[in-house]
């Protein structure tokens, strides 16, 4: 998320600062303060920013690090007409008020002129203590410290106040507002893009973009979800109101001046036409544990169901295997994708059998992050992030398929089964064990 939206901001993430991903505490290079301003507006991964001052892997080594800091970086926020707070946080330890005050007063070789305000600073500082990674083998003094000047926090405030809790419209596969937030950062959504979802469902990922300024679409195959009718999905309560749809859900949140349209269309089969239209296309596939993956069919293929919807609307449906999702949704992002646009969808992996040689690919899309997200011991879903790096050529339309890194793909069609056989191994083992 952060390397994205650097890049949407005009900055880099060099191969230096990946070196300490597994920390708490990151350092990056950012040329300018209102560069990461503009990062803290987007982000709900990070928690705050600061500017630098000093850091060690000791205090001893901590306190020459801000001696060494030039002083004219400094004295613009340690006016005698300035006022200023020191806080503390320690990541993995917890401090007692005393212990607090001691390390605030050892910084007193600082020329801070100005008065202590602790209600209503101008300046804030924050030493930030970093004592590793196991809460079982917690160090008596840090492994690494931080000194700095507090510049903006982050946006995890966004989690909360569009908690799908809260939500008017939700369903089985409602995504997590967290979740949904990262992807829209991944797809470095920004004001006036246009993004799309084919496999839209509630259209709880058009609601981050929306909130990033977006204009936002959608497809699904399914009649009553588009059109809020049927069950519902709530606990204590049946069907679903008169009211219950997608664009009540972007109205709830102020935003439905940027919806455009979601359509009762299957994604393996052409809608739109031919041409570069999206931005971003952002979207979570069904990979058939809480809801099956379908398509259109016809009377001579094998009819797996005929279903009815409300308002006598048929369609004969056929299955629609995973590797065939992901196959059609890489060609149509390659096809419609703006140039430098992006693709962000969810693949779920049976994790014994995980190789990064079975990531999706295409020769028009360049893979720009996979990151895993674990389901189970056994199972995860990796959030794969793509860009348009080359225009769309009538002989790019079937050339990923002739590529053999996708044969051992087509076992994750049977994603469904392999992800409930650990569930039924885990009931078992349970049960032969409380029988001890």
């Amino acid at each position: 998320e952060i390397t994205s939206l650097l890049s949407l901001c005009g900055g880099q993430f060099s191969g230096e600062q990946e070196t300490r991903v597994n920390s708490p505490f990151w350092i990056l290079n950012i040329p300018s303060e209102e560069m990461a301003r503009g990062l803290m507006k987007r982000t709900v991964c990070a928690k705050s920013i600061f500017e630098l001052w000093g850091h060690g892997r000791s205090a001893g080594e901590l306190y020459a690090s801000l001696q060494n800091y030039p002083t004219d970086k400094m004295l613009p926020y340690l006016q005698s007409d300035s006022t200023y707070k020191i806080h503390i946080h320690t990541f993995n330890k917890t401090l007692t008020q005393a212990q607090k005050i001691k390390k605030i007063d050892a910084l007193e070789f600082l020329p801070f002129k100005g008065k202590v305000n602790l209600k209503n600073p101008e300046h804030i500082f924050w030493i930030l203590e970093d004592y590793g990674m196991n809460p079982n083998d917690i160090p008596e003094e840090p492994i690494h410290l931080y000194f700095g000047r507090w510049i903006a926090d982050g946006q995890r405030e966004l989690i909360e106040s569009y908690s799908v809790k809260k939500r008017h419209f939700i369903g089985n596969t409602s995504m997590d507002a967290c979740l949904s937030f990262i992807m829209a950062n991944h797809g470095r959504v920004k004001p006036n893009d246009i993004v799309y979802d084919p496999f839209v469902g509630t259209g709880g990922l058009l609601i981050s973009s929306a909130h990033f300024g977006a204009y936002v679409c959608g497809t699904d195959i399914d009649y009553n979800t588009i059109h809020g009718l049927g069950k519902a999905s709530r606990k204590n309560q049946k069907w679903r109101g008169p009211d219950e749809n997608i664009r009540a859900n972007l109205r709830q949140y102020g935003l439905e001046k940027y919806y455009l349209d979601a359509l009762v269309a299957d994604s393996s089969r052409p809608v739109w036409r031919k041409g570069m239209l999206f931005d971003a296309i952002i979207t979570d596939p069904p990979y058939g544990i809480r809801e099956a993956p379908r398509r259109m069919g016809s009377q001579k293929e094998t009819v797996k169901s005929v279903e009815r919807s409300t308002e006598n609307h048929f369609f004969v449906s056929s299955s629609y295997h995973l590797s065939d999702i992901f196959f059609d949704l890489l060609k149509f992002g390659a096809e419609h994708l703006v140039m430098g646009g992006r693709l962000v969808y969810w693949l779920p992996i049976y994790r014994p059998e995980y190789t990064e040689e079975i990531i999706p690919r295409h020769p028009c899309l360049k893979l720009i992050s996979n990151c895993e997200q674990m389901l189970s011991s056994h199972t995860s879903r990796r959030l794969i992030t793509m860009e348009k790096v080359k225009e769309f050529k009538d002989q790019d339309e079937n050339s990923y398929l002739l590529d053999g890194q996708y044969m051992p793909y087509r076992g994750h069609n049977s994603f469904r089964e392999k992800y409930f056989s650990g569930v039924t191994k885990r009931i078992a083992k349970e049960e032969k064990d409380n029988q001890k």
